[in-house]
């Protein structure tokens, strides 16, 4: 039956992240590193207003775009955190997740043939988005002598006549870098040159963090701030890691109105709307989630310096991620390619990791490891992999 699966489907590989977890999930005592999914129950205020709204009888669709509600209170949110503004009405809607918000944002701009720039290493699901929108992804590897930030002169030279749109995800999963102002600035500048479109990913930017060396928190830039990118950004967010609500399928879109009603058109004709209690669940969390938002955040931050200093003292040497809650160690000094490295780890030691490569250009020699797991799962992850490390290096 495969000749009836179209070419384009066939031509997009399985995720690098499942076939690790397939094989894990047939063994005893594994612990993962891999999933990047927060450990925490969603916070109780925010389970109950999920709950009231079935206990309401609100187990209807919604508007398309979502509750006017939710949309009300996310232009709030955006407005108070970044000083950004957009039309509940007309240039907000509410998603199944960010990925459904990517999917719909690549489908509404791209054409058939159509580029679409995107640094890696990257969420896997970007270049396959890019695909089964019908577009071309054109891969940029960015290297950890630059922080894992992908430079001006990178991306100028991948433009040609049918670059459509820059597709960025900072803070980066899986490198955990987080993007400086300057270099945004730069690609704000080459979108404004080029008159391209920025699809900027920022499901991670609650969860940012100082310099293991001291100093203030790293801090976030929203990209649609950077003088004139409102209007040629497509911004995609949600509450999957910032408030541990992967399981409710809850993102958004906040786009110009006439990105953002193609977006909706899309959205109409495959989903229709977002579950109506999970957006019951997100007001709750724009309302009242800021203390457990910060209270994850600084576990996230505790669990990140064990995580980096652990692998450093054994050999596995690891830029500092200043956001997310991935670490990128590499694994060169073991002798093995990343893929040799995650299977011979899982076997031998039952730890869970993901190859680099899985995430793209850039991953060659590199494993990811989340440290979105408990403290002390991460400390005895890290005793066996300094024996698999020592056994092997």
């Amino acid at each position: 039956m495969r000749d009836y699966v179209s070419a384009r489907v066939n031509s997009i590989p399985p995720s690098g992240i499942r076939k690790f977890f397939d094989i894990a999930a047939t063994m005893k005592e594994v612990i993962s590193l891999g999933i990047g999914e927060p450990d925490f129950t969603t916070p109780d205020p925010i389970i109950k207003a999920g709950i009231a709204s079935l206990q309401h009888g609100d187990t209807h669709y919604t508007s398309n775009s979502g509750t006017v509600e939710l949309r009300r209170a996310l232009n709030g949110y955006l407005q108070r955190r970044y000083g950004v503004d957009y039309d509940p009405e007309t240039e907000l809607l509410i998603t199944v997740g960010v990925s459904e918000a990517l999917y719909l944002a690549l489908t509404a701009i791209l054409d058939p043939g159509d580029e679409v720039i995107v640094p890696q290493p990257c969420f896997v699901a970007y270049t396959a988005e890019v695909t089964l929108a019908g577009g071309v992804p054109v891969p940029i590897a960015t290297r950890v002598e630059n922080n894992f930030m992908v430079t001006r002169e990178e991306i100028a030279a991948k433009i040609t006549p049918r670059t459509k749109a820059i597709l960025i995800g900072y803070p980066n999963n899986p490198t955990g870098a987080v993007m400086s102002r300057e270099r945004l600035l730069d690609i704000a500048q080459l979108a404004e040159q080029h008159d391209l479109i920025v699809l900027s990913d920022e499901i991670y930017d609650r969860l940012v963090y100082a310099s293991m060396a001291g100093g203030a928190a790293v801090a976030h830039t929203c990209f649609p701030t950077l003088p004139g990118m409102r209007d040629r950004t497509i911004l995609l967010g949600g509450f999957s890691k910032s408030h541990a609500m992967t399981g409710w399928r809850i993102g958004y879109a906040a786009a110009p109105q006439e990105i953002s009603a193609a977006m909706r058109k899309i959205h109409q004709f495959t989903i229709m709307s977002a579950p109506t209690m999970a957006q019951a669940a997100a007001i709750e969390a724009i309302a009242q989630g800021e203390d457990y938002v910060e209270e994850m955040r600084q576990e996230y931050d505790r669990r990140r310096r064990l995580i980096v200093s652990g692998f450093n003292s054994f050999g596995l040497k690891t830029f500092e991620p200043q956001g997310a809650f991935y670490a990128f160690p590499s694994v060169t000094i073991s002798g093995m390619n990343e893929d040799e490295f995650a299977n011979r780890l899982l076997q031998e030691e039952h730890v869970a990791v993901v190859p680099g490569t899985a995430f793209g250009a850039g991953g060659e020699g590199y494993v990811r490891c989340s440290y979105a797991t408990a403290y002390e799962k991460i400390e005895e992850a890290l005793r066996r992999m300094e024996r698999f490390v020592r056994k092997h290096g």
